[in-house]
Order: structure tokens, then C-alpha cells, then sequence
């Protein structure tokens, strides 16, 4: 079971990657699910729940920093804690 007292409000956006302005430290302390048109996704890097999207990294492609470039997939987005 999971206490929900102690755990911080679910922002509209939010970000895996630590140097980006949407990530919170204190929402990785706990297990969160994102799930996409009703399908839960494992890959998420970062999602907009009130713009209806997530990015997941894409298989082969990097960026010029030699992290993997982000796709962007539309539909309805429900973040929640496990």
C-alpha cells in the first residue's frame, strides 16, 4: 500500500532529465505511471498532460550531445502513482 499524504501533488508537466526546467526530484522518490489513449507506456522521458503528449527517446537516433533524440506521441495522457 502507498501513502498518499506523503506524496507530492502530480505536475501537468514533467521531465526525466535532471538539467531540464520541468524535472522535480521529489516525484522520483516514489513509482509513477504515465499512460497513453489508456495504454500504460514504460519509456516516457517526459510528458504535458494538459497538452496531450509524451516524448520517448528514439531507438537509434542521437542528438549532438550523444543523448537519444525524443519523439513525440499525441493522444491522452494520465500520469499516476503505482
Amino acid at each position: 500500500m502507498t501513502d498518499t499524504s506523503s506524496q507530492p501533488a502530480l505536475p501537468d508537466r514533467l521531465s526525466v532529465n535532471p538539467r531540464s526546467p520541468h524535472h522535480v526530484e521529489a516525484i522520483f522518490e516514489h513509482d509513477i505511471g504515465i499512460t497513453l489513449n489508456g495504454k500504460e507506456r514504460f519509456d516516457v522521458e517526459e510528458y504535458c498532460i494538459s497538452e496531450g503528449w509524451v516524448k520517448i527517446p528514439s531507438p537509434k537516433a542521437l542528438d549532438r550531445r550523444g543523448q537519444p533524440l525524443l519523439v513525440t506521441l499525441k493522444g491522452t495522457v494520465e500520469a499516476f502513482y503505482k
